[in-house]
């Protein structure tokens, strides 16, 4: 029995047909590299230049605020520095009102979240929890004052008339620098500068007790809550973490604060 001959041109057309599917294969494997490395870089530039995640960690800016809200920040729309391009860009300058993200002056730098009360020129004063700027009573309805806190002076005489009322808690390079900035009874705020406050008056460790928040160090203004988990009630026992971790999955539903999800921030 003779052997059965495969034709050439056969030959051929399966090479280039294994050939055609192998450079498929390198094209799609270099595509999806390619969008996974664009989807990397979109990732990189959004959250350097565009947005940014930041979590609540104290109850200073309650009840606007809550600890455990998860937020995105947007951290383009105070970009402008006075260049030609800015009038083309959704760029704004900082409002009196704003709620902010920030680097805290001190202590590593940290970001801090407040609201802020007075502008570069502005002239503040504290009297009887009221808050004061340019000689008028600022209208802060997110203003929250608790009835049962502990005296705090800086909530009915700030700024302090001399050395004998500053307060313990105060950073120490404030207290030296505080009646640099104070002209007949008010607090006046520098150029470049704000004066901040959280909504939970006394419950705020701010610029009271710290100073003033450079324009620079201003990140970006809070957009949406995007997630928001209320914290576990401590019964008083001691738990492992793998216990403490099973135990807030377990009570995940009933700690998750639907009605704040997607709640922006004013």
């Amino acid at each position: 029995m003779s052997e059965e001959t495969v034709p050439a041109a056969t030959v051929a057309e399966t090479e280039m047909a294994t050939a055609g599917a192998a450079a498929r294969g390198r094209t799609s494997l270099r595509e999806y590299a390619e969008s996974l490395l664009v989807t990397v870089l979109l990732a990189i530039f959004g959250t350097t230049f565009v947005v940014q995640a930041f979590k609540i960690p104290s109850q200073s800016m309650e009840p606007t605020l809550l600890v455990g809200d998860h937020l995105l920040v947007n951290k383009f729309v105070f970009g402008g520095r006075g260049h030609w391009y800015d009038a083309v860009l959704p760029y704004r300058d900082v409002r009196r009102g704003d709620v902010i993200v920030f680097k805290f002056p001190f202590q590593d730098h940290p970001h801090y979240v407040k609201r802020v009360v007075g502008m570069p020129g502005d002239r503040v004063k504290i009297a009887g929890q009221q808050v004061y700027v340019n000689g008028q009573r600022l209208d802060e309805p997110y203003a929250y004052h608790d009835p049962i806190a502990p005296y705090d002076p800086f909530l009915y005489n700030f700024p302090p008339a001399g050395p004998d009322e500053l307060l313990s808690n105060m950073q120490p390079e404030w207290a030296n620098e505080i009646s640099s900035h104070v002209a007949d009874g008010e607090l006046v705020v520098p150029p470049g500068r704000y004066f901040a406050m959280g909504d939970n008056r006394d419950h705020s460790w701010d610029s009271r007790y710290w100073g003033f928040v450079d324009r620079d160090a201003v990140m970006g203004r809070p957009l949406v809550i995007y997630w928001s988990l209320g914290s576990l009630e401590d019964d008083g026992q001691e738990r492992s973490a793998l216990s403490a971790f099973l135990d807030g999955l377990i009570h995940l539903p009933e700690r998750l604060r639907w009605r704040r999800m997607l709640h922006t921030v004013h």
